[in-house]
């Protein structure tokens, strides 16, 4: 199906909404992206691990080097609580931030990204989508791409609430300056991606750009995740309640972990390697976030179809979640090039991501539960590699 004279309604602007908007403009679909946010979006930093789908927008259609915007790492490696190395091995691993990518996959498409334009409900007919916006405005597609995250406005009016099971534990996130670590430690952590696995609990650490992008070595963050077990109820709640007072389901940013919390997590990181114990301390002003796993049964109408995590969302243990949404994107633009009609192109495109969705879901829930219940996690043992289609794939 050709994508001359059609017109997509992109629900939402982070990375896989904007991965989609790039993919169907090239296809030739007049595109909009409806951003709820007022301001441009900011995941604070966070790293992201690049696989190929994260990545293949930037460096197949806009010519960027890969060096440019991610960091490389020579190892896997894992450190015991006494800061000994338990096992090393050979990596190919890059990682990037999220911000990188945000602004590159933006400078692309932003003459069709409107911010502050929350779709409140659509009104889907034989032929055409109309989106209803919060500020009284209407748009009218012949497709609509939900891309607007695992709370999904969109995907709650088609389909109704989808669980969204809380895995028993949290994300403290946090990047310090390469700049401001000791010798000893950036010696350790500037080249290779690191664990530290204790009882319940583990820690992965690996290099990321800058908020401006810098990737040079000494400049760069060191960027970690340590997964914490916090039981639901007032436990979570007290800790997602922030120094304002407002108690948040999903993330706590930063400078709003109440303070008792922060002093708890640096008192904790004694028990991990010296090097790592030196990383969380000296991080001012960690965040939080709750981890979770959603799972969609549906993910399409006749013009509409959910995207990323706004179908499904996977703990970050496989590192693939943007790689999801990215695929998300690319097979369903391959999807609408191999048919006549919308409809038929979305029932096409939905059963494989639905089995991709499924699958990724699962994988990364066991990983999980190797490291924060049963303790099985095993240093090297491949079927921890990252990977969107499997381990190391």
């Amino acid at each position: 199906m050709d994508g001359n004279g059609k017109r997509a309604a992109i629900v939402g602007g982070s990375l896989g909404g904007l991965t989609a908007a790039n993919l169907l403009r090239d296809a030739g679909w007049t595109v909009t992206v409806h951003e709820r946010s007022p301001v441009p979006l900011d995941s604070r930093g966070a790293g992201i691990v690049v696989h190929e789908a994260t990545v293949r927008y930037l460096l197949e259609r806009s010519g960027v080097d890969i060096e440019a915007i991610s960091c490389p790492s020579s190892f896997v490696r894992y450190l015991e609580a006494d800061g000994s190395t338990s096992h090393e091995e050979p990596s190919h691993y890059r990682f990037t931030a999220w911000n990188t990518l945000y602004r590159a996959l933006l400078s692309t498409i932003e003459d069709c990204y409107h911010l502050g334009h929350t779709v409140q409900s659509i009104d889907e007919g034989p032929d055409h989508v109309t989106l209803h916006l919060g500020n009284g405005e209407t748009d009218e597609a012949d497709l609509v791409v939900a891309a607007d995250g695992f709370d999904s406005t969109i995907r709650r009016q088609l389909f109704g609430d989808v669980e969204r099971r809380y895995a028993g534990y949290v994300g403290w996130r946090g990047m310090i300056a390469e700049r401001n670590l000791s010798t000893e430690t950036f010696d350790l952590l500037a080249d290779a991606i690191t664990y530290c696995v204790i009882p319940d609990s583990h820690i992965v650490v690996y290099p990321i750009p800058t908020a401006d992008g810098s990737v040079e070595v000494g400049d760069r963050l060191i960027n970690y995740v340590w997964y914490r077990n916090v039981s639901e109820g007032p436990d979570l709640d007290d800790l997602m309640t922030g120094s304002d007072g407002v108690t948040r389901s999903v993330s706590l940013p930063p400078g709003l972990v109440a303070e008792h919390h922060i002093e708890a997590l640096r008192s904790a990181a004694g028990d991990l390697a010296p090097a790592l114990t030196e990383t969380v301390r000296s991080t001012v002003d960690p965040f939080v976030q709750v981890i979770v796993d959603i799972e969609s049964t549906q993910m399409v109408t006749k013009r509409v179809a959910l995207l990323g995590d706004g179908a499904f969302s996977a703990r970050p243990h496989a590192a693939a979640g943007t790689a999801k949404a990215a695929e998300d994107g690319w097979t369903l633009v391959a999807a609408l090039a191999a048919h006549d009609a919308i409809p038929a192109a979305l029932e096409s495109w939905e059963s494989s991501q639905l089995e991709l969705g499924h699958a990724l879901v699962a994988r990364a829930r066991e990983i999980g539960e190797r490291s924060q219940v049963s303790n099985m996690w095993t240093p090297g043992d491949p079927a921890l590699a990252f990977g969107l289609h499997g381990p190391g794939r």
